[in-house]
């Protein structure tokens, strides 16, 4: 395979930023937050879940989306936090089935609690929404090399727009690299080793690492 093989389309890397906006519903307690988890839009359980990611890059906790790190840090629920942080919000095609999960793994967790664990002298849990604002990044590949130039330095938040974006809000299920891969450089084996790369990996910049290896290994065996 020759790795300057030119795309019939090139691939135009889109970055993104994220616009919040503060729902006025807070919880102080973890009977609160599941309560209020029922109620909440559902563009709500996706900001504090998938992207998340968006906004930690290097994500320095275990705990991997906003309600684990909430439980850990401001109401000092270890337990909590592990069970939350272990959902991976990936395993599902549609939040509604993913906020039944969260309330699940919270409502279990409260019914083998004497006391309902709250915030003392901690932060309340506020719940936001955001819309996600699409950027040029000026970067684009017409072929596997440059593809991976550009990879490796783009900006974070486009690996995010291209493989989280917009397998969950865009109904790209199969996520834009893949699909470039395969439609316009003809490499339907190497879409679909990176179309099983699972996002949830813990960082941005740990997917970006995955993404590079896989490429660097196709291109080391096609020679």
């Amino acid at each position: 395979m020759d790795i300057e093989q030119r795309a019939k389309e090139p691939f135009v890397f889109v970055g993104c930023v994220e616009l919040q906006k503060i729902l006025g519903e807070r919880a102080q307690d973890e009977e609160q937050l599941v309560d209020l988890l029922e109620q909440v839009p559902l563009d709500s359980i996706y900001y504090h879940t998938h992207s998340y990611f968006l906004r930690h890059k290097y994500i320095p906790t275990p705990y991997t989306n906003d309600f684990a790190n909430w439980s850990a840090l401001e109401v000092r629920d270890q337990v909590l936090a592990e069970k939350l942080a272990v959902v991976d919000p990936f395993e599902f095609d549609s939040l509604e089935p993913l906020r039944d999960e969260l309330i699940s793994v919270i409502d279990e967790h409260l019914a083998r609690m004497a006391i309902v664990p709250r915030v003392v002298f901690g932060e309340p849990f506020y719940f936001k929404q955001s819309a996600i604002i699409e950027v040029p990044t000026g970067l684009q590949a017409r072929t596997l090399g440059e593809f991976w130039n550009a990879l490796s330095e783009v900006d974070a938040s486009a690996i995010y727009f291209h493989l989280l974006e917009a397998r969950m809000r865009l109904n790209r299920p199969e996520g834009d690299f893949s699909v470039w891969l395969r439609e316009s450089l003809g490499l339907p084996e190497l879409a679909k080793k990176v179309q099983a790369i699972n996002p949830y990996l813990g960082s941005l910049e740990r997917l970006r690492s995955k993404l590079l290896i896989v490429l660097d290994e196709f291109i080391r065996k096609e020679g």
